[in-house]
């Protein structure tokens, strides 16, 4: 099995790449984990991961700017099926459009609308940033065996935006900041963290391992 996360310079990639190493040690799949700019080894690769930092026109100008890597994705997705993680921005980039700096297309693989974290608490600050636990929206195999809900395992969050799908069937998981906040999303083969697994301890490793289980 081979695993690629996809380098378009953007995303925590060396520590993407650690925890995957480590989920991949945990489930007994051993694959090699590649950190690639190379549309032929995504296309190629059994998992397909695209993280992400920053705001979201610099990202989809960054992964525009990687030559075959848009047709690349459609590949591995559409044609072969494999499964797809996208990471915080790597996630808000399978929305219909982001409006972080102006109207800027997404990948259109969920729709909806990337717009500002806006809590109801005026006490909150925006970026929010920190520790949550998570809310369930629904069953999903990347939930497996990860404790929710208020006693439940925490995830790291770091953004100002977040994707706000149109149909909430799309919504995996949620988490509290002064209103509700998009956490996992997920359709088909294609899901996507706002929050970074990489930095998210038992949380982040158990959803990576369940990630590399899957078969949509």
């Amino acid at each position: 099995m081979s695993i690629a996360v996809i380098d378009y310079g953007a995303g925590n990639l060396h520590s993407v790449r650690k925890a995957l190493e480590l989920a991949s040690n945990l489930t007994g799949v051993n694959g090699p984990v590649v950190v690639t700019d190379d549309p032929e080894r995504v296309a190629a690769a059994d998992h397909v991961i695209l993280p992400g930092d920053g705001a979201f026109a610099d990202c989809r100008a960054h992964l525009d700017a990687v030559p075959g890597m848009i047709e690349a994705i459609g590949e591995a997705v559409d044609r072969r099926g494999r499964p797809f993680l996208g990471i915080c921005v790597g996630m808000q980039l399978l929305a219909t459009r982001g409006i972080e700096y102006g109207a800027t297309p997404g990948l259109g693989r969920i729709a909806g609308e990337v717009r500002p974290v806006e809590p109801s608490d005026g006490r909150l600050k925006v970026p929010h940033m920190g520790w949550n636990t998570l809310q369930a929206g629904r069953s999903h195999p990347l939930l497996d065996d990860i404790p929710l809900g208020p006693e439940g395992w925490h995830a790291y969050f770091l953004h100002g935006y977040q994707l706000y799908p149109e149909d909430p069937a799309d919504v995996v998981a949620s988490a509290d900041y002064g209103g509700p906040v998009t956490a996992i999303v997920a359709t088909g083969n294609l899901a996507g963290t706002q929050f970074h697994p990489e930095k998210s301890q038992k949380l982040g490793i158990a959803l990576l391992a369940n990630f590399l289980k899957w078969k949509p």
